[in-house]
């Protein structure tokens, strides 16, 4: 017997019985967007590496560690996607889509990063993200927030909290950095190997290191906030208070630096103690410059994305599931006569009920083992048709759930109404 194949380390199956979660969110995100007047963009899944070297940073572990990376048969250097933000401005530049125009577009789709498993990190991961290009802000800031307290409100999450923090302009930005390299210099016997690496490419990362050993250290660094340009400080100072006018309770994180080059100003995060160490669920920021780093004109942008198996594993530990993927219906075909009048029937309900999930016995099996199945199925009603019905052309109503209602005879040509006054809520 040959071995049996297992799938990619890292790389997870979503099995039927899960996928009604991940239905649920990308559902709830899709009307959201929707209500904001964003529109869903389509990209590809591979893009040339030099797109993510010049977009991420070359110093940063996305780029150096976790890219997948290999060459084509032309001898290109290709990568998988390890965020969508690069593609998404690559594809703007690319298309003319913000020439004189302003963009608010979403994706939603697997991204790929070669990390160390574990629970909320994989290597293969599914993202939803939401970005404005040619917004100056700090409104488009909020609106983007707005938008995922939303979404969260719309789910019923609990307990998610918001971190925010300014980066400032490039500018400022290298005048805080110099102060904190002479900083981190200056305790250089404290740095763990991965922030002595950092201090010379990256030494803003250096603030989000999980080492507990690093924490009195990095407490006592210069705070990013205190070196703000004014124009940056005007702009987080306007984002703060709008947000508080709203009613978004919100933590502002002077250590909140993210892990890609290209943010500046405005940054955040929505975190949670549910998930562990994997705490944040959605990330997002700034980048104003990135437009003009890969080609394009200056256009001021910001975006966020949020990880769809971190939000998912929430609303299960939350009992939040609500769509368990269930038919609504379940055709019980006894006999030939039967099962020769069910597919067309089956069509006939579908036809007069869109709304309703109608599953029809396939493969034959005893009326007995058909009725298990439409009870393990799930759903809520059997139409159970043998032969005697089927020549009559009616068919029997079976409530399999919720209710003590009798069992009755419908006509086929009334069953797609009558299953609708069943199954479906009456209007207000």
């Amino acid at each position: 017997m040959s071995e049996t194949l297992q799938a990619v380390r890292g790389m997870n199956d979503v099995l039927p019985e899960q996928t009604a979660a991940w239905q649920q969110l990308e559902r709830a995100a899709r009307e959201i967007f929707a209500q904001y007047g964003y529109r869903e963009i389509r990209l590809p899944l591979l893009e040339r590496t030099e797109l993510f070297k010049r977009s991420i940073g070359e110093f940063t572990d996305i780029v150096e560690k976790e890219m997948y990376t290999f060459r084509d048969r032309g001898d290109d250097s290709l990568t998988l996607r390890p965020e969508a933000t690069a593609g998404i401005v690559r594809a703007c530049i690319g298309n003319g889509l913000l020439h004189n125009q302003r963009q608010k577009v979403w994706l939603m789709g697997p991204m790929f990063r070669y990390e160390r498993p574990q629970k909320g990190r994989y290597r293969q991961f599914h993202q939803i993200d939401a970005e404005a290009l040619g917004f100056p802000g700090p409104d488009v800031d909020i609106e983007l927030i707005l938008m995922t307290a939303r979404l969260w409100q719309r789910l019923g999450l609990r307990g998610l909290r918001l971190h925010l923090n300014s980066l400032g302009t490039p500018e400022s930005r290298a005048v805080y950095r110099a102060r904190l390299v002479e900083y981190l210099q200056a305790h250089a016997d404290q740095l763990d190997a991965d922030s002595q690496r950092r201090l010379g490419g990256n030494p803003l990362r250096i603030l989000d290191s999980k080492n507990p050993d690093m924490a009195t250290l990095i407490a006592g660094a210069p705070v990013i906030t205190d070196h703000l340009d004014a124009e940056s400080a005007a702009h987080f100072a306007t984002l703060c208070a709008q947000l508080q006018q709203a009613g978004v309770d919100f933590v502002v994180n002077p250590r909140l630096v993210r892990g890609l080059d290209y943010y500046s100003r405005t940054v955040f995060e929505w975190v949670t103690t549910d998930l562990g160490a994997q705490d944040a669920v959605c990330s997002g920021g700034r980048y104003d410059g990135l437009v003009a780093q890969l080609g394009g004109d200056a256009v001021p942008a910001i975006g966020w994305a949020l990880g769809e198996e971190r939000i998912v594993e929430l609303m299960r530990l939350q009992g939040l599931v609500t769509e368990a993927g269930n038919p609504d219906v379940y055709l019980v075909l006894a006999g030939p006569a039967a099962e020769a009048a069910g597919l067309g029937l089956a069509e006939r309900i579908r036809d007069g009920a869109p709304e309703l999930r109608v599953e029809t016995n396939c493969g034959g099996g005893s009326f007995k083992s058909q009725l298990k199945r439409a009870d393990k199925s799930g759903a809520r009603i059997a139409v159970i048709v043998g032969e005697d019905e089927a020549a009559r052309g009616v068919a029997a109503l079976k409530p399999l759930r919720g209710t003590d209602a009798a069992q009755r005879n419908v006509a086929f040509g009334e069953l797609a109404a009558e299953l609708r006054r069943e199954l479906l809520p009456k209007p207000a």
